[in-house]
């Protein structure tokens, strides 16, 4: 069955496993994100195979309604695709946190994000 959801055990927001994937995560661009992302053996929730973050940059996005906009469209397009990576890494039994880093000038659309969004799964489940 799949599960639309985007829980709170979903997010990342451990500083310090953020401080690990930044210093040891790998990383890849697809434009207009970076994604770094790391294998890990234990996540602080193990109900669920992945946790993402989602950023903007406040240089290049000086208001916050424009910072929280893409992270909501961003998050709104990962939680529609997700199930195809959850399932990959359920049958191989693995662990992963993913972060997301804005890096385009202009606040893209949520078609363009989606699309995006199923580029950047579909490498994940690739290179991992």
């Amino acid at each position: 069955m799949k599960t639309y959801s985007f829980t709170k055990e979903e997010r990342l927001k451990s500083r310090k496993l953020i401080e690990t994937l930044f210093r040891e995560g790998k990383a890849f661009s697809v434009f207009p994100f970076r994604v770094i992302y790391l294998p890990v053996k234990e996540l602080p929730v193990n109900k669920f195979p992945v946790q993402v973050g989602f950023s903007a940059s406040s240089r290049r996005f000086p208001h916050a309604v424009d910072r929280n906009r893409i992270k909501r469209l961003s998050r709104e397009a990962w939680r529609l695709q997700k199930q195809g990576l959850y399932d990959h890494l359920h049958a191989e039994s693995r662990r992963l946190a993913v972060f997301l880093v804005y890096t385009d000038k202009k606040i893209a659309d949520f078609s363009t994000l989606h699309h995006k969004i199923s580029v950047i799964l579909e490498k994940l489940k690739t290179s991992y």
